[in-house]
């Protein structure tokens, strides 16, 4: 198969709301990252909110922020497992 018939590339970060972003989970999204955006695909950003006692909105944002930081976008809307 060549490479123009190829489906695009789709990959997806999907960290949990519980705290900060870690280096473990700064490594996969700078690796689907790049990968995606080398192959002229998307970055997509799911939160893996379904448990709620740890998951909150402040963790949220941290994770948001700590992206951006490192200088990563996502395409589209970030989505929530609990709302999808």
């Amino acid at each position: 198969m060549s490479p123009t018939d190829a489906s695009p590339v789709v990959t997806r970060f999907a960290p949990s709301p519980t705290g900060y972003l870690h280096i473990g989970g700064a490594r996969t999204a700078l690796f689907n990252w790049l990968y995606a955006r080398g192959r002229g695909g998307k970055f997509l950003l799911r939160i893996e909110d379904t448990d709620k006692a740890r998951s909150t909105a402040e963790a949220t944002e941290a994770i948001f922020a700590g992206l951006r930081w490192l200088g990563l976008d996502w395409d589209g809307d970030a989505v929530s497992q609990a709302e999808g």
